[in-house]
């Protein structure tokens, strides 16, 4: 079977709360707000994990990492991230790239975007050219617009693990 290739996509979304930062691809970013979450609410890495899994029909981040299982509580996403690379190993791929868009109207994420993609290229095993971190905005419409919270969509090409598929 040659090019077993793959697509998932994911997509999170959290509200905003009290606090003083959020997380973001793993990168502690200062902000005069948290994120309400189990975890540690890392919405662009939650997506990322949605992508992963979906990739290889192995259901969501809720079925494979459940709020309610104290085991995740507070848990850094980077972590959830690397089981899902696991998995996905498990189920006979590995991932070939990374492309993620946050949505929000603030905090600005530009700055930090090298320092994201090398949390997701070191958890996930690729090479840092093959993930891609973008942000936009949501031109002040809805949720995201009124700065109530958080979003991130990710797709994820992933391909088969068994290199005698390959040939």
């Amino acid at each position: 079977m040659a090019n077993n290739f793959r697509i998932g996509l994911g997509y999170d979304i959290h509200a905003f709360t009290k606090g003083d930062h959020i997380i973001v691809g793993g990168v502690r970013i200062p902000y005069y707000k948290g994120i309400s979450a189990h975890s540690d609410g890392d919405v662009l890495v939650h997506a990322i994990c949605d992508s992963i899994l979906g990739a290889a029909a192995l259901g969501d981040i809720g079925t494979n990492f459940p709020n309610n299982d104290e085991k995740y509580r507070n848990i850094s996403s980077l972590v959830l991230l690397k089981e899902s690379v696991e998995k996905l190993a498990t189920a006979g791929y590995i991932p070939v790239n990374i492309d993620c868009t946050l949505i929000c109207e603030e905090p600005k994420i530009s700055l930090h975007y090298n320092d994201i993609r090398k949390n997701i290229s070191l958890h996930t095993g690729l090479d840092i050219n093959a993930v891609s971190v973008k942000a936009t905005t949501n031109e002040s419409l809805g949720t995201i617009g009124r700065k109530e919270g958080i979003a991130a969509m990710s797709i994820t090409l992933v391909t088969s693990n068994n290199i005698q598929s390959l040939v």
